[in-house]
């Protein structure tokens, strides 16, 4: 089969969907391709949270020497799996000199700024008559136990107070009276109006409805093979269900976006982190908001049957086995807040490869390289976050509209 299209946007998951959704609001011809089923990948089982409040990078002052302590333990939210592979060695290089304080002001000055807009996009997403999203608009909580803890909440806060996102110091009582199923003894927290939290698949499925609605075809299961190039243009793309013309692509691949970009000469530094999810049933008390456990690395949201708790970054390239020690110290982690039971009943362990820059950064813009080429990945833990102003901003760029935000921070050419 050959399909010519205005656009042919490559992944499925809530980024690729939400540059589908809105290259399609502005009348374009759009395809999307996934080589599995959408929305099935990373975007399936996090934590499902909108959060303004996470608006932080991965390199972070101090996250190098961190995450090395962190290696030795194999219990640790952080690991690195050993092996021989230069392109890790050259990200890892780049993490650290990106873990500076004034990086890390550049960086979170981008991310609050994209998280920001993309919060009120999906409050417009939401209030179209065919939306399902399941979106709940609770805030988000960081309850704390240690002094220590409570400095670092506070001190994120701060951080991000000067870019736009507001929050509050709780005391213990205060914490309590938001969520009164935390049963540890904490000693105050930080509490975030204007967080979210939604259904992460139904997000997906919502931003594909509407765009199959404005006359985009979602085609799952077609897995990209090889790019047909001429001059500095992209012609077509093969797949395993036929080839695909365009006027224009898209590449949404996630963590697989460096192996899609290397037959085009692209170098695209993201490494996948792996994260777990492990959804149990709902325990008594049972959470009312979602929390984000920052003293053990461990998010915590509640769901209409279940509770949902995410967490750890492992590095090992695209494995997506399971780690089963992983899993259980997730839970164990959430335990010292939440009265959850010793063998809980577990309704799913899910893995996902979050896509990494060693900036932090995603990576949004056209590539110099080829003319119709347009990239959207590397959203790291923020995908749901962010994907909603990254698509918004994809097809800006495309349609030569005035950016939703600036794109400065996000170019493909900052790594070379």
């Amino acid at each position: 089969m050959q399909i010519k299209d205005d656009i042919l946007v490559v992944g499925g998951g809530v980024v690729g969907a939400a540059c589908a959704y809105y290259l399609t609001g502005r009348g374009a011809k759009v395809t999307l391709i996934d080589k599995g089923e959408v929305g099935h990948g990373c975007s399936y089982g996090n934590g499902g949270l909108i959060v303004p409040s996470h608006s932080f990078p991965l390199p972070m002052p101090g996250a190098i020497f961190q995450g090395f302590r962190w290696l030795f333990d194999p219990d640790s939210p952080f690991y690195i799996k050993p092996r021989c592979n230069w392109q890790m060695v050259r990200w890892l290089l780049r993490f650290a000199r990106c873990s500076t304080q004034k990086q890390m002001h550049h960086a979170v000055d981008a991310l609050t700024m994209l998280s920001l807009r993309s919060r009120a996009l999906y409050d417009e997403i939401e209030e179209s008559a065919a939306a399902n999203m399941q979106l709940k608009k609770y805030g988000g909580l960081y309850p704390c136990r240690t002094k220590k803890g409570l400095d670092h909440a506070v001190y994120e806060m701060e951080t991000l107070r000067p870019y736009g996102v507001e929050g509050r110091v709780l005391d213990k009582d205060e914490v309590l009276t938001i969520e009164p199923a935390i049963t540890c003894s904490v000693i105050g927290g930080t509490y975030f109006e204007g967080d979210a939290h939604a259904e992460p698949l139904s997000v997906v499925q919502t931003l594909l409805q509407l765009a199959e609605e404005q006359g985009a075809r979602i085609e799952p299961k077609t897995e990209l093979i090889d790019w047909e190039l001429s001059n500095r243009r992209i012609d077509a793309v093969r797949t395993t269900r036929g080839t695909f013309r365009a006027g224009q692509f898209v590449l949404a691949g996630g963590s697989w976006s460096p192996g899609l970009a290397r037959p085009l000469g692209l170098n695209v530094p993201i490494q996948a982190g792996k994260g777990y999810g492990v959804t149990i049933e709902t325990f008594d008390p049972l959470p009312k908001v979602p929390v984000l456990l920052n003293e053990v690395k461990v998010g915590v949201t509640p769901r209409a049957n279940s509770v949902r708790l995410a967490g750890t970054m492992e590095f090992g390239g695209l494995d997506e086995s399971i780690t089963e020690r992983r899993v259980r110290a997730i839970v164990h982690g959430a335990r010292q807040f939440f009265n959850i039971p010793e063998e809980p009943k577990v309704v799913e362990i899910w893995r996902g490869l979050r896509p990494c820059t060693p900036d932090g950064l995603p990576i949004i813009g056209r590539h110099h390289r080829w003319e119709n080429l347009t990239l959207s990945a590397g959203h790291a833990m923020l995908g749901l976050t962010l994907a909603a102003a990254s698509g918004h901003l994809v097809a800006d760029l495309i349609a030569g509209d005035t950016p939703c935000v600036d794109p400065r921070p996000f170019r493909p050419e900052r790594f070379g």
